[in-house]
């Protein structure tokens, strides 16, 4: 069901945003906008994307939250492919949804029939206008183009049918040629005019100049249709809007066939932000999103824009001091204004304020005059790359402010060495340094790499020191997580005394030994304190 904003809420979302000021300057020449029509072919286009095969319950679903949305018409699919079509397109139209259903189909009488027998209300229908297909694809004459074109429409208007009609490969069109198709289709009674940038080749400029163009010839409304394989649909669907169309196809998340159609998130928010026309409910465009990716099994990439993952997320030091004293001066706009949440992620390049935001935000009281050191570690296990979660951050910080309790350090460790493999006895060979005893060079075999690094650093520091427990855990349990080690050991002076060692990072060898390393220093510096 398409809401309606009050005049409160959407000055509330014009709270939100924070975009150029040059853009109302470029636009105060251009003449007033009232409304844009959403046409959604996630359902047809965005399913032809290699790799999407959706089921008539997963249409369905994808219908409703679309329609909840608030798309005006959603494009179900292509009648005349198939039974399974046909049955999902009855289906729409027997679901109680406010947007009108369409079907595609092309300018061949039998394709409209099928919608028909569907009970679908509004067809699409094509055929191309470019030198290129009518010669290779086609094997039409531009006249026989035509005469199809204007008998489909009368044939579709005279069954009941509202009719848009579509020039596929427009932007390769003959101009001329194409507005005297536009003329018998109009002529014919279309409803509407669709313009295809079939293969994304327009630039927004020149599609500006073409829609400007037929709006001379055209008087029903006029839609776009942009493909983004040069990485322009959205921005040539804007300039359409700008130039004149009324109508926008789209497809969620951007999918569609090759690179996909313009996206419908982008191409609202953009209308919103910068026209002040609201498409849909803003608010639901991040949660219809990932419902489509869900279903679709199609991953957004992270830097998609308003819906990835990294949209409103912040790991820079210098951007999240920003962003905590005002989220604007980093974002275009807030990220609750389309469903959203902000990340503060904490990474390589996280600096103290955002190390510090998110300790507040969880709670933990974390001394400050400790901080240079958790700034350190974290950037030390993220220098791979490794975006650090709360619970890994958490483990960290226990790590830090349980080794405050040993004071100084007696036993370096200088080097090590650890040689494992498949069908190979692990050998590890470390050096260490011990205040008042000087260096140690010992090697060792063991099962495993863990072993043979822990039976080194023994034969280094004392032979009857012993392991008494070891616990390794993986924090999140992904393959890239931080682990953890805790180890308890004793004897390392020889006088059976129990020491326990902590540590935290991403290597396991390297983190048990660490920990090993933390429970000799515990133990040398409970003799030095006592």
């Amino acid at each position: 069901m398409k809401k309606q904003q009050t005049s409160e809420s959407a000055k509330n979302l014009e709270k939100m945003l924070a975009v150029s000021p040059y853009n109302q300057l470029a636009l105060s020449g251009v003449g007033p906008i009232k409304d844009v029509k959403i046409f959604d072919t996630t359902l047809r286009d965005g399913e032809q994307a290699p790799g999407i095969a959706l089921s008539r319950e997963d249409k369905v679903r994808i219908a409703i939250a679309l329609d909840d949305l608030g798309v005006d018409i959603l494009e179900g699919g292509f009648a005349a492919s198939g039974e399974g079509e046909k049955e999902i397109l009855t289906k729409l139209m027997k679901s109680d949804l406010d947007a009108k259903v369409c079907s595609l189909a092309r300018c061949v009488i039998s394709d409209i029939d099928a919608v028909l027998s569907t009970g679908v209300g509004m067809v699409h229908t094509f055929i191309a206008t470019s030198d290129l297909h009518m010669q290779y694809k086609l094997k039409m004459t531009p006249e026989q183009v035509k005469e199809k074109a204007v008998e489909i429409v009368e044939y579709a208007k005279a069954h009941g049918l509202e009719v848009q009609f579509s020039c596929e490969d427009a932007t390769r069109s003959d101009l001329n040629f194409m507005k005297d198709v536009l003329k018998g289709v109009q002529e014919a009674g279309v409803d509407s005019i669709n313009i295809p940038d079939t293969v994304g080749v327009i630039t927004p400029r020149a599609m500006g100049y073409l829609i400007g163009e037929l709006k001379k010839t055209v008087k029903v409304p006029l839609s776009v249709h942009c493909h983004n394989d040069m990485g322009l649909a959205v921005a040539n669907s804007i300039a359409a809007i700008d130039a004149g169309a009324t109508i926008c196809h789209v497809c969620m998340n951007g999918i569609g066939e090759r690179t996909g159609n313009a996206a419908l998130e982008e191409v609202a928010v953009n209308l919103f932000a910068n026209y002040g026309i609201q498409t849909v409910d803003m608010s639901k465009i991040g949660p219809t999103s990932k419902l489509v990716e869900r279903i679709t099994g199609f991953n957004l990439a992270g830097n998609k824009p308003i819906v990835g993952r990294n949209a409103f997320a912040h790991e820079s030091g210098i951007h999240v001091h920003g962003v905590m004293a005002n989220s604007l001066t980093y974002e275009p706009f807030k990220p609750e204004m389309v469903g959203e949440n902000r990340a503060i992620v904490i990474g390589k390049h996280s600096g103290a304020h955002s190390i510090q935001g998110r300790l507040d935000a969880l709670g933990i009281a974390f001394p400050e005059e400790h901080l240079p050191d958790l700034l350190s570690t974290i950037k030390k296990i993220a220098i791979g790359g490794k975006m650090i979660d709360d619970a890994e951050l958490l483990v960290i910080v226990d790590n830090l402010l349980w080794k405050r309790n040993t004071k100084g350090t007696m036993v370096t460790l200088d080097e090590l060495t650890v040689l494992t493999g498949k069908n190979t006895t692990s050998t590890a060979v470390v050096t260490v340094t011990i205040a008042g005893s000087g260096k140690r060079t010992a090697a060792e075999t063991g099962v495993g790499p863990v072993d043979a690094a822990i039976n080194a650093i023994k034969k280094a520091i004392n032979d009857k020191l012993t392991m008494e427990e070891y616990k390794l855990s993986a924090i999140t349990g992904k393959s890239d997580s931080i682990c953890e080690v805790t180890v308890m050991v004793k004897n390392v002076q020889n006088d059976g005394a129990l020491a326990v060692g902590k540590a935290v990072g991403l290597d396991i060898v390297e983190t048990s030994v660490d920990a090993m390393m933390c429970a000799i220093n515990r133990d040398f510096a409970r003799q030095r304190n006592a």
